[in-house]
């Protein structure tokens, strides 16, 4: 599933496409995606313009004219194509007609194109999903912050509010390790798997460490929480720098790929030498809370 950077990535590549922008009429070829979509929703999107596009967490949000709020998650295999005014259409996935397979695109709908957005100016944008785990709804702006999806989300690791203070408040007598609690959304929003792997790795700290060490017996932070800060931070920046991470189907809304995956320290690479200068130590892989986690034992203690 993509993670914050790779939804960040989508939202900047949708802006110009997106941002400012009316719908000129919308396609939809199936009634649901993960979930239903919402009732009318052609007519409901057609005319309107997208006032501006955030992200929040894992989730794209489309404040639109009309006074609702287009909420977009990708789920697994869900992928943007932006298709710029003249262009050709290019399906995101091959798609057999009439024996024919249409691996240029050709103008010819992809299997698993699901939406398309045709915008006034002449862009479209293709909502592709072979597995259908991603999902869209129409939220009033008035009830955005406290929807059952978004209310309970933590902090912005990117903004100001993610510091070593409010760590250590948080995990403040916690029983469980770092890794549950850096991967809990409602600590922290959009912080997933590769990332908080990656992120402890940079710190030096064990994800099987309590998480409640990130603060004293007076509750205020320790050195641990402040590398923590910085370590997530920094991860972040350059995964967004770097377009990402691919690994299976994640793609930029212009069809390119991440690279971020060319970098990984640990993660997926279970059995191969710790890149720490110095280390000698030895990747190695164990399941928490029914997840992978890949570790340096020697130098994340």
């Amino acid at each position: 599933m993509p993670e914050l950077p790779e939804v960040e990535i989508v939202r900047r590549g949708l802006l110009p496409a997106l941002e400012g922008k009316a719908f000129r009429s919308v396609e939809q070829h199936r009634p649901d995606l993960r979930f239903p979509l919402p009732a009318d929703f052609p007519a409901r999107l057609s005319g309107r313009s997208v006032e501006r596009l955030e992200r929040r967490g894992k989730y794209l949000l489309a404040h639109l004219s009309s006074g609702d709020v287009l909420l977009m998650h990708l789920g697994m295999t869900g992928c943007f194509t932006v298709h710029p005014a003249g262009a050709k259409h290019r399906s995101a996935m091959p798609v057999r007609v009439n024996g024919t397979v249409n691996a240029a695109g050709d103008g010819l709908r992809g299997a698993h194109d699901h939406v398309v957005f045709h915008m006034r100016g002449g862009a479209s944008i293709t909502y592709n999903d072979p597995r259908r785990f991603g999902f869209m709804m129409l939220i009033p702006k008035a009830e955005l912050e406290l929807h059952p999806l978004l209310h309970h989300l933590g902090v912005e690791p990117l903004s100001d509010a993610l510091d070593a203070a409010y760590l250590a408040r948080r995990a403040s007598g916690k029983r469980g390790p770092l890794k549950a609690f850096l991967s809990d959304q409602r600590v922290i929003a959009g912080l997933g798997n590769i990332y908080v792997c990656e992120a402890l790795y940079r710190s030096g700290l064990s994800p099987k460490r309590g998480a409640a060490t990130l603060a004293d017996k007076a509750g205020r932070p320790t050195d641990r929480a402040r590398a923590l800060v910085s370590a997530i931070r920094a991860v972040l920046e350059d995964a967004i720098k770097a377009g990402g991470s691919t690994l299976r189907d994640y793609r930029h809304a212009d069809g390119e790929l991440g690279y971020f995956q060319h970098t990984f320290a640990v993660y997926g690479r279970e059995g191969k030498p710790c890149p720490r200068a110095g280390c000698g130590g030895t990747v190695k892989r164990i399941v928490q809370a029914g997840r992978s986690t890949f570790y340096c034992p020697r130098c994340q203690r």
